[in-house]
């Protein structure tokens, strides 16, 4: 069994410390919710409040696995993990969701969208929870707090780190309302309690705050790879930056790829290392066997404590395929949930060499199945993927059958050695372009890439040289090694493939081979209820 930061209590007290009934929509639900004083007797109450901040990535609610406290939105639509996957990965050309009548996945994954769309509105709210719930949490630690309740020094030297890890969640959660939604009601610690119409901060606001809050916490978090499991350290900060920097001329149109080497330099350099093997990464023991040295920050999933509707149930149940019925080979029912994902025909393209037979990312199952899927509903057309499972590294069975135990592997060591490739090459002058300009990698580069290559394959036969390596192959090779884990919308908008019609999908705009779509929907709107208490806030264009 995992060993888990014990987040259900801990969440319930957050929930009634830091929520409001306001902008968030947030109505607390247990009735044997603690007040604050009374929570916050013992001087193990402040690893435990943490642990609240923390279980806002992981649960919904605290009535068990399907309720929520964002209100009216079920489990579904309201988790951090699953509604961030749906924005990332169906609203781009890796997956379809064969259930069109769950609430708001039919709009997202064809690209059609609005500001009522309960999704949107889900991952908005679950955000800016999280920066209440962290914002109070740093209320409740201050040192005049502390010295009033007579704090022993042990648990007083760990609370600086306990704050910074807190701060970073924050910053977290602010990063992803960054990327999806350009625009988010700022709040802090230094609002009062229970204020929520916090003034709006754009990209350019919210990169320079992430930039230098995740600066001033450094120092205080523990050095990578020795907190515990499901805690973030230096490297989680490390990441956030990296990946911003990334982006940096999608999010404030400044080029920041130095800045990004670096990050990830850092990262490097924290003793990091690949699993051996792949699919390590994506089982329910990945905190146990060696992808534990290559996963910088989990979202925690158990499937007897920690019980939800989060990214990998939904991947690993979804992964079933309603010809194959193979949910014992991937650790859940036989039947899962009877085709609800297959892969487009242009994520299934990226394997179609004959080369990528002996790709251990080449998880496509084609047997009895085309590739074209003419109608989403059609769950046996369509190729299907095995990439997650509940099972673990030496064949075991996981915890339950539906709720798995695989966590879900925010960030790794992989893309970061992806993104120092693609920094150096645009550092060296690689541009969108020019995505197919080869011999601007360096050798350093392309070290990096060969070591994925090499796990993939088992040896050296797929490597490739420096004059092989383009832009493109970088894409190509992100959603290779990385798809399903969240990155795919924002590196198609990085690489200007994303609207617009030069590159097309199945079902993209809601047409069954792609069509172009507007260059507003690189950002999402901004939730009709939360526009209508905030007057501070305002539509992005086009919506």
């Amino acid at each position: 069994m995992k060993t888990k930061i014990k987040l259900l209590t801990a969440f319930s007290v957050l929930l009634f410390l830091g929520a409001c009934t306001d902008d968030l929509n947030v109505t607390p639900q247990d009735d044997n919710l603690f007040l604050t004083d009374d929570f916050y007797t013992t001087d193990a109450s402040y690893k435990q409040g943490l642990a609240g901040v923390y279980s806002n990535l992981s649960l919904t609610g605290t009535s068990g696995t399907g309720s929520s406290f964002i209100e009216g939105l079920d489990a579904g639509t309201s988790q951090y993990g699953r509604a961030l996957w749906y924005m990332q990965v169906l609203a781009a050309d890796e997956a379809v969701w064969s259930y069109e009548n769950d609430p708001g996945v039919r709009e997202i994954q064809r690209n059609i969208w609005s500001a009522e769309n309960p999704i949107v509105r889900g991952m908005f709210g679950r955000a800016m929870v999280q920066v209440s719930f962290v914002n109070e949490y740093l209320r409740q630690t201050t040192d005049a707090k502390l010295d009033a309740r007579g704090v022993g020094e042990a648990v007083r030297a760990e609370i600086p780190t306990f704050r910074a890890e807190a701060r970073l969640l924050r910053a977290l959660a602010y990063y992803h309302l960054m990327d999806l939604y350009g625009k988010a009601p700022f709040l802090t610690e230094a609002d009062l309690p229970g204020f929520t119409a916090g003034p709006q901060y754009d990209r350019a606001q919210l990169f320079a705050f992430l930039e230098e809050e995740l600066t001033a916490i450094e120092a205080d978090l523990k050095a990578p790879r020795t907190n515990e499991h499901g805690r973030a350290d230096k490297a989680v900060a490390w990441m956030i930056l990296a990946k911003m920097y990334l982006n940096a001329e999608v999010y404030i149109g400044t080029p920041k790829y130095t800045e990004c080497i670096a990050q990830c330099n850092n990262i490097i350099g924290g003793g990091y290392s690949l699993a051996p093997n792949y699919l390590y990464n994506f089982m329910s023991d990945s905190d146990t066997n060696s992808a534990k040295n290559e996963i910088i920050f989990p979202l925690i999933s158990d499937g007897q404590y920690t019980k939800n509707y989060g990214p990998t149930t939904v991947m690993i149940n979804g992964e079933v395929g309603s010809l194959e019925q193979n949910g014992v080979s991937l650790g859940v029912g036989a039947g899962g949930w009877g085709g609800a994902l297959r892969v487009r025909k242009q994520f299934a393209n990226k394997f179609e060499d004959a080369l990528y037979n002996g790709d251990a990312r080449n998880t496509l199952i084609k047997a009895n199945r085309s590739a074209e899927i003419g109608s989403i509903s059609d769950r046996d057309s369509g190729f299907v993927i095995t990439k997650f499972s509940n099972r673990t590294s030496n064949g075991g069975q996981g915890s339950d059958l539906t709720f798995v135990d695989t966590d879900f592997p925010l960030f790794r060591l992989a893309d970061v050695y992806l993104m120092l490739a693609e920094a150096q090459m645009r550092n060296a002058g690689a541009t969108n372009s020019s995505l197919d300009q080869t011999g601007i990698a360096t050798q350093q580069s392309v070290d990096y890439i060969n070591d994925l290559r090499e796990r993939a394959f088992g040896n050296e036969s797929a490597n490739v040289s420096v004059s092989q390596v383009s832009l493109q192959f970088i894409l190509d090779e992100r959603l290779r090694e990385l798809h399903w884990e969240s990155h795919r919308r924002q590196d198609l908008i990085r690489f200007n493939r994303y609207t617009g019609g030069n590159y097309n999908w199945a079902w993209k705009g809601n047409g069954s081979n792609g069509i172009s779509i507007s260059g507003n929907l690189k950002v999402y709107p901004l939730p009709s209820q939360s526009l209508a208490v905030n007057p501070n806030l305002t539509q992005n264009p086009g919506y």
